[in-house]
């Protein structure tokens, strides 16, 4: 073979930079998985069960837990805005957030959003005096936002919990007896509410890994899959029919008042807002760029990463026990 069959055109990659392809990224290895799951579990076998002391003490003991939950993931929202180069009004959200549960224990979920609506006004009003103007909208938004986000959404756990209270105030003492309502029925339907939506992303974790084929939002979550969502689903329907059964037979006062058809719907929704919650957090995650909102839990992240699911999953069960009370009593 000549050298001139052996040279290449001299001026076929000329100017052409060399664009080398990206290294092949390593797989997570499977020991790291496992002892992030297994750091998972032991954080989760410490605060489940505080969190269902705070539940069944009610009172003001849980009034404080609901108030730690909201600063510390409020002040995680804040940080996931701050990441993305906005100003808000850190400790003003703060205080205003920390209000919304306390004036939903002094009197409801009506005069929160009374204070909403003020904070708003507050928040306007404070970014006039601000010297940095140019941010102004960012900054409003991002510092509302906070508020409504976990404070106001978080602050649905006070009536729910005090849902004997709730009923009275707004339907009659009558109303009480009707729906056979007990005193500790709140804890009840805290508890409930709160197995559904851990239980749903549990399910949908190992239902996802098993079986999932089909991404439920991509762009958002692309572990997530429609596989499993539905398995989470299914496992938040059983641990509500579980934990009914449980209450049930040591506690039967506190849950007489759900019939098991209410109950499975309340659960499907009830999962399924907790579904949406996720994948809120998940956006917010994406769009700042981290992959937890926070690092306080061993192997969870933050506090934001573990209640996103219960911010929608409160509200809408207490809304909906709400309407099926004033079903039965009009």
């Amino acid at each position: 073979m000549s050298d001139a069959s052996q040279k290449l055109p001299q001026d076929s990659f000329a100017g052409e930079p060399v664009h080398p392809r990206p290294a092949t990224p390593l797989a997570e290895p499977r020991g790291k998985k496992r002892s992030d799951l297994v750091l998972r579990l032991l954080t989760a076998s410490v605060l489940i069960p505080a969190v269902i002391w705070a539940i069944y003490a009610g009172g003001l003991p849980y009034l404080a837990v609901v108030i730690g939950f909201v600063l510390i993931g409020q002040r995680e929202v804040y940080r996931l805005i701050e990441d993305k180069g906005a100003h808000p009004l850190v400790n003003f959200g703060l205080a205003a957030g920390a209000g919304l549960p306390v004036i939903a224990y002094i009197g409801n979920e009506y005069h929160a959003t009374l204070l909403m609506t003020a904070t708003l006004l507050a928040v306007m009003v404070l970014q006039l005096g601000k010297a940095q103007i140019t941010e102004a909208l960012v900054s409003m938004s991002g510092t509302f936002f906070g508020v409504f986000y976990v404070g106001w959404l978080l602050s649905h756990a006070i009536p729910l919990r005090n849902f004997d209270q709730m009923v009275a105030s707004k339907f009659g003492i009558g109303a009480v007896l009707i729906s056979r309502v007990d005193p500790n029925t709140g804890a009840f339907l805290m508890i409930f509410t709160l197995a559904v939506v851990i239980l749903c992303d549990a399910g949908a974790y190992f239902a996802g890994r098993a079986y999932g084929r089909h991404k439920l939002a991509p762009k958002v979550s692309p572990s997530k899959t429609i596989e499993g969502t539905v398995g989470g689903i299914l496992t938040a329907v059983l641990g509500g029919v579980v934990t009914k059964l449980i209450f049930d037979f040591f506690w039967p006062s506190t849950s007489v008042m759900m019939g098991w058809v209410p109950l499975l719907v309340f659960a499907v929704v009830v999962a399924a807002a907790g579904v949406i919650g996720d994948l809120v957090e998940s956006l917010l995650k994406r769009d700042a760029k981290v992959k937890d909102a926070g690092s306080l839990l061993p192997g969870m992240g933050g506090i934001l990463d573990r209640i996103d699911s219960a911010l929608l999953g409160i509200p809408v069960m207490y809304y909906m026990v709400l309407f099926y009370v004033w079903v039965q009593v009009r």
